[in-house]
């Protein structure tokens, strides 16, 4: 086999072996509601984006929205049955109060950027 097959090769190995653990090793940070209240930053995606909320108590969830994109302007929260316009530099609360225990998606309004709600 000729050295630049041999170097395709290798170079294609290691591209693999960084997108799988780009895409399926990343470890998601949960961040706990303190004192029933928790604020998310929507600048270029969703900062936190795994929350976890306590089951049964109303939780408020605060976002905070800093980036001018058309795609972060709203915020869906299909579970709970909730779509939410986000002005820019403006604090949305909503309020949750979880009926059951589990893991629920948001997203943005084009559903290209999401986040988890975790209900313990």
């Amino acid at each position: 086999m000729s050295p630049d097959k041999i170097f395709v090769a290798l170079f294609s190995l290691a591209g693999v072996a960084f997108t799988y653990w780009f895409f399926l090793m990343r470890k998601e940070q949960e961040v706990s509601a303190i004192s029933d209240s928790i604020d998310i930053t929507v600048e270029g995606g969703y900062n936190p984006e795994v929350i976890s909320i306590p089951f049964g108590k109303i939780t408020k969830i605060n976002f905070i929205r800093k980036d001018p994109s058309n795609c972060l302007e709203e915020v869906v929260l299909s579970d709970f049955k909730i779509r939410k316009y986000l002005p820019l530099n403006q604090k949305v609360t909503l309020e949750l109060t979880p009926q059951k225990k589990g893991e629920f998606k948001f997203s943005c309004g084009m559903n290209m950027f999401h986040g988890k709600i975790i209900v313990k």
